[in-house]
């Protein structure tokens, strides 16, 4: 595995359908996932950011008509679909070894495939990237992740990490859904593995797609 950007067999077809047109545009491809709601509606999500790390609601727009003509084409979605293009949020995921080691000294939750050390999931401060391995100091100390062991990663919304994105004019804060939370995270959530109901800080939703 080389990043985190798409898991699932359709999502890794269409990362590699969109992102030409995505890095073509000089934008950087985070994530892809294509979700199905409890009532069967689908939604392509595809979150994106230039290479500051800033996306804007124009370039989601800009993004989402350049994708939904690519989309048309290659076909890679059977059925009724609604295109959603964003930005990563304040608390973004962490999809390849770079943003981990880009985002050191703020605080993420991690979870692993497998169990390590009796445990699945691991919160603490990001402390960079050393041969491969993710170093997260937690609690019991500093440890290192194999990044191939990693199955999800996002940073913590914590206030630091707010108002670090409204100095870098990231964020809206009083965007709608913007709650800060910082125990979201916890064993309860153990459901949870494929979801991702964070606030992104910029979007752009196409119409719904007939094929």
């Amino acid at each position: 595995m080389s990043d985190l950007v798409a898991k699932a067999a359709l999502d890794r077809r269409i990362a590699d359908i969109i992102r030409p047109t995505v890095e073509g545009m000089g934008f950087l491809l985070v994530r892809v996932r294509l979700m199905v709601s409890s009532r069967e509606r689908k939604t392509l999500q595809i979150m994106a950011e230039q290479p500051d790390g800033t996306m804007e609601v124009d370039h989601c727009a800009d993004l989402s008509r350049a994708l939904s003509a690519v989309l048309d084409v290659e076909d890679p979605i059977e059925g009724e679909y609604a295109l959603e293009v964003s930005s990563p949020g304040i608390d973004r995921p962490l999809t390849t070894l770079e943003q981990f080691a880009r985002h050191a000294g703020w605080e993420c939750k991690i979870e692993t495939a497998e169990l390590i050390d009796g445990r699945r999931r691991f919160k603490g401060e990001l402390e960079g990237v050393e041969d491969g391995e993710v170093l997260i100091r937690i609690e019991e100390g500093l440890i290192g992740l194999n990044f191939e062991w990693i199955s999800d990663a996002k940073l913590v919304l914590t206030e630091a990490l707010i108002q670090e994105s409204l100095r870098g004019r990231k964020i809206d804060p009083g965007a709608e859904g913007s709650e800060y939370d910082p125990d979201a995270f916890d064993e309860a959530d153990e459901g949870d593995d494929d979801e991702d109901d964070s606030p992104e800080d910029e979007a752009a939703s196409g119409p719904v797609r007939r094929h």
